[in-house]
């Protein structure tokens, strides 16, 4: 890692990969050379994170907004796991963990064991009352849509402000690692990709890390099913003790490894399979944050709008300028930005068309954004984002920021621009 000189970290040593699943840290953090770092949110450096006093992406060779999010429910959050997984495999990189909070999946011991140890490896259960798993959920204010993946009431990720802990079941606490490409190609390896487990987007689980972001959906490694031709597979299905899965939490794994019991189903429609390769980074998250001539009703919302699922008012940060040419530009830093968040039908397909009709002088940048308050809660507190209740009301969205620094000439926008 270049520049980490003189930057104090955590021996692999503190974090013991025996027994599975190992030792996890209790915070986010960055991971190289043997030693863990931790990071904290910062919205004032590019990519939203700092080790000590730097940006997160100023000490990596790939940004963060050219990786994807993976979910670690097992070993692959403990530090000595991934120094194994360098030595033995190959594993380019730091490694980027966020630490989140997960709803509606649960870490489980699997029905099988590891063929060079027999420890027993964990798996993922559906916690939801909406799937077959034995774990169960009263149901949560949301739909499922036509690809599978939760929506929430306003349909672009925000949870409704009236919903609680009550509306899920005993949320677990693991890691997300942001993952280069190559990165995931190691991890492929080391899973048994297409074997023991596969690759899949993560429609069951509610995902929020340490700043009150909504990051799915994610990637996770996912129960293999029964291939065509094949006889099925079960050993990284749920093991079922007495009609239901047993959390990793509650068991240790010296009695995991003991457990009887028998293979337990996997959902249909909880995740969608990758069927090759690393999925694009450029296309995750599947959300637009717009500020400007793409907004509902603006002059360029028609090039939008059929890629739209859904739109709802939002609010970041940075400042907005008039550039005087028919459009604003988006400057990163502090202040407040009104605007709409876009869920796109297929961002394969919309973000490379609004990527050229921004053009150059605009880079891509993931960025944080906040549902918008409405008059009830700007009367409650002031504020122009909601108040948070304990609910998530902030997601990842993609962003056009102005690539320069802006003329002295420009003037600034005070609330919603418009071209109206």
């Amino acid at each position: 890692m270049e520049g980490s000189e003189g930057i104090a970290g955590h021996p692999d040593h503190e974090y013991p990969a025996a027994p599975y699943p190992g030792v996890a840290p209790g915070f986010s953090f960055l991971h190289d050379d043997g030693l863990t770092h931790e990071i904290v949110p910062d919205d004032g450096c590019r990519g939203g994170w700092r080790v000590a006093s730097d940006a997160v992406d100023d000490r990596l060779d790939v940004p963060l907004a050219a990786r994807v999010p993976v979910l670690a429910y097992g070993s692959n959050s403990c530090p000595s796991k991934i120094t194994w997984l360098r030595r033995e495999l190959g594993l380019p990189g730091p490694v980027v963990a966020l630490r989140v909070t997960v709803h509606g999946v649960a870490a489980v011991w699997a029905a099988g064991l590891r063929v060079r140890d027999d420890a027993r490896p964990a798996t993922l259960a559906v916690t939801s009352t909406d799937s077959n798993a034995s774990l169960r959920a009263p149901s949560a204010r949301t739909s499922t849509s036509s690809a599978g993946r939760r929506l929430d009431a306003d349909g672009v990720g925000f949870l409704a402000s009236s919903a609680s802990s009550d509306a899920l079941l005993a949320p677990e606490v693991h890691h997300v690692w942001l993952a280069t490409p190559e990165q995931v190609a190691v991890l492929d390896r080391c899973e048994g990709r297409g074997t023991r487990y596969d690759l899949a987007w993560l429609h069951a689980a509610t995902v929020v890390d340490e700043r009150g972001v909504r990051l799915d959906p994610v990637l996770a490694y996912w129960p293999a099913p029964r291939r065509p031709g094949e006889e099925p597979r079960t050993d990284r299905s749920p093991l079922l003790v007495d009609g239901a899965p047993v959390r990793v939490r509650d068991v240790a794994q010296a009695d995991a490894r003991h457990l009887v019991g028998v293979p337990g189903p996997v959902p249909h429609g909880a995740a969608t399979v990758v069927a090759t390769g690393c999925p694009d980074p450029r296309l995750w998250p599947d959300r637009v944050f717009v500020y400007g001539t793409l907004q509902p009703g603006a002059s360029a919302w028609w090039r939008l709008a059929p890629h739209a699922r859904a739109s709802a008012p939002a609010v970041g940060t940075g400042q907005v300028y008039d550039t005087g040419r028919g459009y604003p530009a988006l400057v990163a830093g502090p202040g407040t930005v009104h605007g709409h968040v876009v869920t796109l039908a297929d961002p394969g397909r919309a973000l490379p068309a609004l990527d050229a009709y921004e053009g150059p002088d605009y880079r891509r940048e993931r960025v944080v954004v906040y549902r918008e308050a409405n008059d009830a809660e700007r009367s409650a507190d002031g504020s122009a984002t909601a108040s948070s209740t304990g609910s998530p009301v902030a997601v990842e969205a993609w962003a056009w920021l102005w690539d320069t620094a802006p003329p002295p000439a420009w003037p600034t926008v005070t609330g919603s621009w418009s071209d109206a």
